[in-house]
């Protein structure tokens, strides 16, 4: 039976990759050094269906996925780190998170919906870097880093210098990010975002740190803004699901909730 969507169906599947496995940092970060047009697969809820409707065509594959050790949440400097295989429903279980850093608790229960938070990382959703997301917006208003690893060595990506664009960062095509900092959120902190229905991305939210505010899902990248004037400077895309007229509304109604009495 002829298909009614024929050219919808002809992109269910990626276009051809070559898949690698590396099993060690070391080994992934020299095929990201050797490579032309490769991409990383962590917890893949971002990536592959980007592969699947062929709005990403990387030639290369590289699954970081049989590297041991590279999946721990553990205390640093006062506050948790957060490796690139550590899965969000095992940040979101975890009670040092709770301990030190429960505003990164609080986000992750935000991101879509558990089974994705299954397998979801926070790592790749900083990596990925949609302008929507909430984890990229908490690591701005907590002044946390990444770190990322090439063959060059390792350097450390204060957040505040790694969000560059739409889905894109200062990573460089060699790197790879294996861990995240989060700083301790002692204090008022909070999150707040509107959206369509639970799990959808927000079409406005904002993150509370003390006096910090970053906002998301307004801009291409996550934002830190004043919130006695959060508006200010800010000029939002429009699309089906919200006006930028109501975005910036959405933005008021998130931070005079974050920061009510």
């Amino acid at each position: 039976m002829a298909s009614l969507f024929p050219d919808t169906l002809l992109r269910v599947k990626p276009a051809p990759f070559e898949y690698h496995a590396p099993t060690s940092i070391e080994d992934a970060c020299a095929l990201l050094g050797s490579l032309e047009d490769a991409k990383v697969l962590a917890g893949g809820q971002s990536l592959v269906p980007l592969l699947n409707f062929r709005l990403a065509r990387p030639a290369h594959l590289v699954d970081i996925n049989r590297i041991p050790n590279l999946n721990r949440i553990y205390e640093q400097d006062g506050g948790v780190v957060v490796q690139a295989l550590a899965r969000q429903a095992e940040v979101e279980d975890s009670k040092l998170v709770g301990q030190r850093c429960p505003l990164l608790g609080l986000a992750v229960r935000l991101v879509a919906h558990r089974v994705i938070r299954n397998r979801g990382t926070v790592v790749g959703s900083l990596a990925h870097a949609d302008p929507a997301s909430e984890l990229p917006a908490v690591l701005l208003a907590l002044n946390g880093h990444v770190v990322a690893r090439s063959t060059r060595g390792a350097r450390i990506i204060p957040a505040a210098d790694f969000f560059t664009s739409v889905m894109e960062t200062t990573l460089a095509p060699d790197e790879l990010l294996v861990e995240a900092w989060f700083p301790a959120s002692t204090g008022k902190y909070g999150i707040a975002e509107e959206s369509r229905r639970h799990g959808d991305f927000a079409l406005a939210g904002g993150v509370r740190y003390g006096d910090r505010l970053a906002l998301f899902g307004v801009a291409p990248t996550p934002v830190l803004a004043d919130p006695k004037d959060p508006t200010r400077g800010l000029q939002p895309s429009g699309d089906l699901e919200a006006t930028p007229e109501f975005r910036l509304h959405l933005v008021q109604v998130v931070t005079d909730r974050l920061f009510a009495a």
